[in-house]
């Protein structure tokens, strides 16, 4: 059976990852330059599999699954620094999407005009 983790669960284990190091968390700017280069990462991947760019055969193989892996795993870092708790965030973008957005697009359940 695979082990399902939380927000907190992955928090906490990368801060435990992290700390592992003298070198501890990068500061706030030094995190943003990557979780930006990461994001390059991740739309290079989707241009080359969902774009018409192909893939050089002398380029390394990766996934767009890899590169959500990697944001992730830099979003965790980011957070842990700041002293943000990412349940806490993710939990209010909920409340606010749900009520700013309610209506904005067709809902499945609404009949069409």
């Amino acid at each position: 059976m695979t082990e399902k983790y939380t927000l907190a669960d992955m928090q906490k284990e990368v801060d435990d990852y992290i700390q592992q190091f003298k070198t501890g968390y990068f500061t706030p700017l030094a995190q943003l330059a990557r979780l930006t280069e990461e994001t390059g990462e991740l739309a290079r991947e989707v241009n080359h599999y969902y774009g018409e760019k192909q893939k050089k055969s002398s380029e390394a193989p990766s996934t767009v699954k890899e590169e959500l892996g990697d944001i992730l795993f830099v979003t965790l870092i980011m957070a842990n620094s700041l002293d943000i708790d990412l349940t806490e965030v993710f939990e209010k973008n909920m409340e606010k999407f749900n009520q700013r957005d309610h209506h904005r697009f067709v809902r499945k359940d609404e009949e069409k005009a």
